[in-house]
């Protein structure tokens, strides 16, 4: 398959390589210029903004959530049938408030209602360090689940497939509209749950809670937490059992 990539954060490189390393066409785009590529460890084509939305199946966004309106030029102008995957996360603290998200509209619901095109959630429930380093072959017990939320069967078939390929078990969490239970806050987020452990934590999830979950953990983030203390964070205060 072939992917645009906007975005070179962790999860967008990390991605990259994932994907070139299955045997996948990769191109990647920065939103401000195609230089801010120059020192970024990416796997594939580096391309201009505009560039990255051409000839492509699968468009994946992975930049800060604030930036989200800036890209719909470059949505309005690719083919109706490209999926485009969402894997943004919204907090307050850095993104801005946006009122009908604290007002409870699902993050991808909005990114949806901004870029005038229906999104596939995915690979937002994981950091970046799991999605990296500890992926797994099907079947092994200790694999990973990931939750995936989207209102096109078909779409969200393939992307659940794309999950499996690099290394963790998919989840179908309903409709876009339910993607509220895979967000910052709720049980399912960032807490490396096995499969059947992230469909009780999606069942478990608590859209009120959520964003008062979400804010206490970023008051214990600090400069240099390790990834074990930010999963072992997110357990607790989310009570993960």
């Amino acid at each position: 398959m072939k992917f645009g990539i906007i975005g070179a954060g962790p999860i967008g490189t990390t991605l990259s390589h994932k994907l070139q390393e299955n045997g996948h066409q990769v191109k990647v785009a920065d939103v401000r210029s195609i230089d801010h590529l120059n020192d970024k460890d990416i796997s594939g084509e580096a391309v201009t903004i505009e560039q990255v939305g051409d000839n492509i199946d699968v468009l994946i966004i992975s930049i800060p959530f604030s930036v989200i309106p800036q890209i719909k030029d470059v949505v309005s102008k690719m083919n109706d049938g490209v999926i485009i995957i969402d894997t943004t996360n919204y907090y307050p603290f850095r993104d801005d408030k946006i009122t009908v998200i604290e007002e409870g509209m699902p993050e991808s619901v909005w990114v949806s209602e901004q870029l005038g095109r229906d999104v596939i959630k995915a690979f937002n429930n994981q950091l970046a360090y799991t999605l990296a380093h500890m992926g797994m072959s099907r079947g092994n017990q200790k694999r990973i689940a990931m939750a995936v939320a989207g209102n096109d069967v078909s779409q969200k078939e393939i992307v659940m497939n794309l999950v499996d390929e690099v290394g963790f078990d998919a989840v179908d969490n309903g409709v876009l509209n339910n993607s509220w239970r895979q967000q910052p806050g709720t049980p399912s987020y960032c807490t490396e749950l096995s499969k059947d452990a992230m469909v009780d934590e999606l069942n478990n999830a608590n859209k009120e809670l959520a964003p008062i979950n979400r804010d206490a953990v970023g008051k214990h983030i600090y400069p240099g937490i390790t990834h074990a203390e930010i999963v072992e964070l997110n357990r607790k205060t989310y009570t993960v059992d």
